[in-house]
């Protein structure tokens, strides 16, 4: 199991934890934690190697979108690109730190 550490700046305040999809084959798991503080900050577990380029570049593309402040933990089985930025998504609609 491999665990990627990533830190964005992030201006979107959430109101409320959330958790969406399941750890399970082509699937991630999104855990958020709202947090003041300008900053998203990002764990990734995944039982891939060799996609922290892709990892990042995923998550980058998210938060220049969706700068949502908080604690994201992100436990991954295998889940494509696409889906990972359905994940983030969901978390941030579900979380309220959607922009207006």
């Amino acid at each position: 199991m491999r665990t990627l550490h990533f830190t964005f700046p992030a201006t979107l305040r959430a109101e409320r934890r959330v958790h969406v999809g399941v750890v399970g084959s082509g699937d991630l798991e999104v855990l958020f934690e709202p947090a003041a503080g300008g900053t998203a900050t990002v764990r990734v577990r995944t039982s891939v190697d060799g996609f922290d380029e892709v990892w990042r570049c995923a998550l980058q593309r998210f938060f220049a979108r969706m700068p949502v402040q908080g604690s994201w933990e992100l436990n991954d089985a295998g889940a494509t690109p696409a889906l990972v930025t359905l994940r983030l998504h969901q978390a941030a609609a579900q979380a309220g730190g959607e922009a207006s």
